[in-house]
């Protein structure tokens, strides 16, 4: 087989050349197509009849002239026309001539050809998206065990481990308790005198309701003295008037210091924290003395 390059043209327009017009089954050749021009051209999509593209490159300029190359093949014997290809030059049509290409099948001597046994089918071997599924059943499948486990076994545990049990205090232990640890906070210490107050006399109102069954701490400064007076006329509660004027002079300085802005001197918030524990020490509901009615 020879390499020549065959040209054809509309006009000197447009011209289409190959390198061979005779190639084998699955050899490749080249098609050129040339316009002289460069500007406001349109090269359409080629157009074949029994041959395939296996490249082409993009658009060339050289000197006055467009040129585009493709690589052709074919894999069917027998004689091909590569038809007229219309190439578009400023709005005007233009088209190559059609060119025949031969495709000649490759001659086997099968008296040569060493033969080989047929081999059975060969399986792909395995990748992940073969057992993707499966995975991913398992992973569902151990995220329900663990969730089962820890809301059955662990959760459970947990609440029993960290179920605190509660002793509640008597009222007066409480109440020193709570200002003990009153102390520890170093509230009015740190400008902090309006806090102070406020949980001072909470442990004060809530020793006087736990103690006497009353609600001190929803009550006003008014009401909860008002009420311990009519305790004192009735003879029901255990203390003092010195007690009483104690508490009521700590619940008038507490509400000076939340509601006036009142600023008492360190001497008095410690000997306001002095009347504090002494109230609750000396503030008692009076006992009940049962009488027995039965005759001896």
């Amino acid at each position: 087989m020879f390499c020549s390059f065959l040209s054809f043209a509309q006009e000197g327009m447009v011209k289409a050349e190959i390198d061979t017009t005779n190639i084998r089954i699955g050899e490749q050749f080249q098609l050129k197509i040339s316009v002289d021009e460069t500007q406001n051209v349109i090269i359409p999509k080629l157009r074949l009849n029994g041959l395939e593209v296996v490249d082409s490159t993009k658009v060339d300029t050289l000197k006055n002239s467009l040129i585009r190359k493709y690589i052709l093949t074919g894999f069917d014997s027998g004689a091909f026309y590569i038809p007229q290809q219309q190439i578009f030059v400023k709005n005007k049509a233009y088209f190559t001539d059609s060119l025949l290409v031969n495709v000649a099948t490759v001659a086997i001597d099968t008296t040569k050809v060493k033969k080989f046994p047929i081999k059975s089918i060969k399986k792909e071997p395995y990748t992940f998206d073969d057992f993707k599924i499966y995975f991913y059943i398992l992973l569902a499948a151990l995220a329900i065990i663990a969730f089962w486990i820890y809301w059955f076994v662990i959760r459970k545990r947990k609440e029993e481990i960290e179920a605190p049990t509660y002793r509640t205090l008597p009222p007066y232990e409480e109440a020193i308790l709570r200002l003990s640890e009153l102390d520890e906070k170093l509230l009015w210490q740190n400008n902090k005198v309006k806090e102070y107050y406020s949980e001072l006399t909470e442990i004060v109102r809530g020793y006087i309701e736990r103690e006497l069954n009353v609600p001190a701490l929803e009550n006003t400064t008014d009401e909860v003295l008002e009420m311990l007076r009519d305790f004192k006329k009735a003879d029901t509660i255990q203390t003092s008037q010195d007690t009483l004027d104690k508490l009521r002079s700590l619940l008038r300085e507490a509400d000076l210091v939340k509601f006036a802005k009142s600023k008492p001197l360190a001497l008095e918030i410690e000997e306001d924290r002095k009347d504090a524990q002494e109230i609750v020490s000396n503030l008692k509901p009076k006992p009940i003395i049962e009488e027995n009615d039965e005759l001896e």
